[in-house]
Formats: C-alpha cells, structure tokens, sequence
C-alpha cells in the first residue's frame, strides 16, 4: 500500500477525484489502477471490522468479504482512516493492524473531520465510506446493512417518553451521494417503515433483489414491500446505471436477501428483536451504545444464530456488489 503519510500523487489519486478530499485520499495501488483503466471496483466499510466483530472473526470476515469481491471480477477497497488520511484499500498488514488496535474511532460524516485530525486509526460507516467511494470515484460499495429512523425515534403512541430523533446519518448520506449502497436492508433493530419513508421523502431508490419484499436482514423476508424489485443483477445494473446517469445527486439502494441457509426464520428474528428492544427500553440503553447493546442481546437470545447470518449476508453482499459493478462495466461503451 502506499504510504499514508505521504501526500497522494499521480499514482495515489485517481484523476476522476475532483472534491477537496482527494487531497485526503491514499489509494492502494490495485484500486489506483484499476480506477485509471477502468476496471470495476467495490469499496467496502470498515467498521464491522474495528466494532461489529471480535478478532479474529473479524479479520476473517474482512478478507472473506474482499475475496468474495475478486471472485465476482472486481477490485474490493476496504476504506478506513489512519495518520491524517483516507485509505481507500487496505493492505493485509493494514487489515491486520485495524482487526487488532484497540480504541478505533468511529468515522460518520458528522465525525470524519475529527477521526482525520486525531491521527490514528478510524473505522468508516457507511456514510463515510460513501463518501470517500464517491471522491475516488468508485460507484458500487458493499456493507451488511445500513443504519435507519430507530424505533421511538418519532415517539411512540400511547407511550409518554418523547421522540429520540434517532435517525442515522446514513440516510442522509444516501440522499447527498451518488453511491450504489449493496446491503441486506436496514438494520433489523430499526422502525423499517419509517426508513422506507425517510428514503422515499429524500430521492433514494430503494430496490428489492430477487424478492417483492425489503429483505429483513437476519431473514430474507420483513413483511414490508418493496418499493421497487429487479430479477437479478443484470436488470439492477441497468436500474442503478440510469439513476447514477441522471445525475439526481443521491444515491440508490439495493437489498439482497441474506443467503437461504444462513437465514432465520422471520418470526424468530421478530421475536428476538422485540425482546432485546423491550429490555433496552427497561434497561434505559440507547444513543450511540444502543444499535450494538441491541445487536448482541439478539445475539444472546437467538444462540448465536444472529452472528452467523450476519457474517454471511457480508460477504453475499459483497459478492453481489462486485457482480454490480461489472455488470455496470459492460453497459458501457469501451
């Protein structure tokens, strides 16, 4: 990889950068050439590495992810933060070294200008990660799922506690940033509806894969339909390659059903995430340290079955993704 101190040059930013980041930006020279010829590439978050999984599972994860990426014909770019700068691909020393260090930063757009300026290590959600694919110029990124309005976050009826205004930045990222988003749906934990809403009011596209239904992330179904649905990836190229071409400003969203053997059934991941919510709700748990409290009591309520399917629609979406993009490579004139 290239340095991270040093100041990206011809070979570390890609010329199609033209955003004041790209002064930030350190390419790993795969993703640099790739980029400079042409060739797919799908950038890939950095958290579930630094905060959604322990060690070692987490490295695993990670390099599964990105192999799934090079199988499918495209060039995976792993993004995180270190010494002051954005990498967009990470080495196996790097992936090694962010698997390992304790105390990373989260970056969201609300905090990347502060986990630049601290220094070290930064682990990028998917708004940060959207953010850097777009000014590197890298249109397809992969992630497990997206963050969303959390529940109560309008209040709730008949409940006398006031609204949370809970809502991830992330959908905001979606409606700003021209970035194919690959995941298994919003978070199961959220208020899916009023993702659905918020999605809908800000411009965002929100397309099913193979399925009438948004896929529930642990399961394949959520009960809740589909704003849009494609067959298959070569009609979701088609679909994203005209909205990018538009030039709408925001981005586009593609959920694919976790894989079938990997799955819970819908009425025990309903289950356990009701309970988990109802005990934070008692327990007083929530801001920044509910989504992870609430994704490893469901964890813990359905023995393990949670983490499993979460591991594995990773690395499906990451697959995925890199069939997008190839897909986006061939609708386009040489």
């Amino acid at each position: 990889m290239t340095d991270p101190t040093a100041r990206p040059g011809s070979t570390a930013a890609h010329s199609a950068v033209r955003s004041p980041i790209a002064d930030r930006l350190v390419l790993a020279p795969e993703v640099g050439d790739a980029l400079a010829s042409g060739r797919p590439v799908v950038a890939l978050e950095s958290t579930l590495i630094s905060h959604g999984l322990p060690f070692p599972r987490n490295l695993e994860v990670a390099r599964d992810a990105e192999a799934a990426v090079w199988a499918a014909g495209a060039v995976p770019a792993t993004v995180a933060i270190n010494r002051g700068r954005i990498l967009v691909g990470l080495d196996e020393r790097a992936l090694v070294e962010l698997a390992t260090t304790e105390g990373v930063l989260k970056a969201a757009r609300p905090s990347l200008a502060a986990a630049i300026a601290a220094g070290g290590w930064a682990a990028t959600t998917v708004s940060a990660t959207m953010i850097a694919a777009a000014a590197a110029g890298i249109e397809v990124f992969a992630t497990g799922g997206i963050g969303g309005v959390h529940r109560g976050a309008l209040g709730r009826p008949g409940r006398p506690e006031p609204p949370t205004l809970d809502i991830s930045s992330d959908l905001e990222e979606l409606a700003r940033t021209p970035v194919a988003v690959v995941c298994a749906g919003p978070k199961a934990i959220l208020d899916l509806p009023l993702t659905l809403e918020y999605l809908e009011t800000r411009g965002v596209p929100v397309v099913a894969l193979g399925s009438t239904e948004v896929p529930g992330f642990y399961s394949r179904r959520s009960g809740v339909s589909a704003p849009l649905s494609v067959p298959d990836v070569v009609a979701a190229a088609r679909l994203v390659d005209v909205h990018l071409g538009l030039g709408l400003g925001s981005g586009i969203l593609l959920g694919v059903p976790v894989p079938d053997e990997d799955a819970l059934p819908f009425d025990q991941a309903r289950a356990a995430i009701e309970q988990a919510t109802d005990e934070a709700d008692r327990a007083g748990v929530h801001g920044p340290a509910l989504t992870p409290w609430l994704l490893a009591r469901v964890a813990e309520l359905t023995e393990g079955a949670s983490l499993r399917a979460n591991t594995a629609l990773i690395v499906n979406d990451a697959r995925v993704a890199g069939e997008l993009a190839l897909e986006l490579l061939r609708l386009r004139p040489a």
